[in-house]
């Protein structure tokens, strides 16, 4: 969408010609509002602003796109968890003939007179004259390329939520719950508020819980006993003491579930890990934590989103959830097609999609 032929392009002409114009300028809760009688659907339905880390009362409306995607459409389980789908893309990889490196960062992309060169690594250089960068563009441009202006021209966008989660090893099991679980919060404006506003976590979040055993009994954890992947939306990291916000959002979710399941919960944990925005961050360079880069809390947002290619360096290419098209795992992998396209287009070669579906 940053190439102006791409909107002369008949499907995009014959798109924009069914597009649903109060779905871009309404909010997505608005559109909800409007659609569903009662208060409980529509929370249900404003949660999907959460897949890319925004706010249903201010995101567009075209957002409702997701459920519908999920409800229309239908979305699968990958067997063996969502690290299958990255272990299947490392194979087709290796069988494609590529060379991986790992723990070797990279600490420059090289470039040269507005064209890209290749990148250090360590104490070499590999050169390339294509070079896609996967991780934060915020980080891209500040530590691989030395472009502190252009770094804080993206800070300029309000950054993505971030979360909280704590792995649990639960020692007994609930055939209550399912794969997919929320826990809703009474008053789900306010959780948004502190969260974008106050920049805090709410004192009664919206709880998330998967259980990947439920799909696949006795693979995922031991017998008479369940994994629980448990999370609350949580802001970007702005100087918070995220040790402090974890016991208490811990204490929190505990309350909140031993309620609801009719349960201690506390003493059923026998194994527990803890994830937040700051160890986000170091793990994956994404900065301040914020999970889909910048937020689409704005009509203009995903216009705003960066391109997949640079306009300065001829062969620097993006991908991942901080740029076009945004978060979350099917949008990372289109944002990566979309890449591939550019560079098929610039180099005039052909790629072999068929062989990636």
């Amino acid at each position: 969408m940053h190439k102006r032929k791409t909107w002369l392009q008949w499907q995009v002409i014959r798109g924009l010609a069914s597009v649903k114009w109060r779905y871009l300028f309404k909010s997505m809760n608005s559109i909800n509002t409007h659609s569903f009688v009662k208060a409980h659907t529509v929370q249900l339905f404003n949660r999907y602003a959460t897949y890319n880390g925004s706010n249903p009362y201010k995101a567009p409306g075209m957002l409702t796109v997701i459920p519908h995607l999920e409800y229309n459409e239908g979305v699968f389980y990958p067997k063996g968890g969502m690290i299958s789908i990255v272990n299947a893309l490392y194979k087709l990889a290796l069988k494609k003939g590529v060379q991986f490196y790992f723990n070797t960062p990279v600490k420059r992309i090289i470039h040269h007179e507005g064209i890209v060169q290749g990148v250090e690594s360590g104490d070499e250089n590999h050169d390339a004259d294509t070079v896609v960068s996967n991780i934060d563009i915020y980080f891209t441009y500040k530590n691989l390329l030395g472009d502190e202006n252009s770094a804080q021209k993206i800070l300029k966008h309000e950054r993505s939520s971030s979360a909280l989660v704590f792995y649990w090893g639960i020692n007994k099991e609930f055939p209550q719950l399912h794969l997919h679980n929320i826990f809703f919060s009474k008053n789900y404006q306010s959780e948004f508020h502190h969260l974008f506003k106050f920049k805090k976590v709410y004192n009664d979040p919206t709880v998330y819980i998967n259980i990947t055993g439920k799909m696949e009994p006795g693979t995922q954890a031991p017998a008479g006993k369940e994994n629980w992947f448990v999370m609350v939306n949580a802001p970007a990291d702005a100087g918070q003491d995220w040790n402090v916000i974890k016991q208490q959002c811990r204490a929190s979710i505990i309350s909140k579930l031993n309620r609801l399941l009719q349960a201690d919960v506390e003493p059923l944990i026998e194994a527990e890990e803890t994830l937040d925005p700051l160890l986000i961050e170091a793990g994956t360079s994404s900065f301040m934590g914020s999970i889909y880069g910048n937020s689409s809390n704005s009509v203009m947002a995903a216009f705003l989103r960066h391109p997949n290619f640079s306009k300065t360096i001829k062969g620097l290419y993006f991908a991942g959830g901080s740029v076009h098209p945004g978060g979350g795992i099917p949008l990372c992998l289109k944002s990566a097609k979309i890449a591939c396209k550019l560079i098929e287009a610039d180099k005039k070669i052909k790629i072999n999609f068929s062989a990636m579906q």
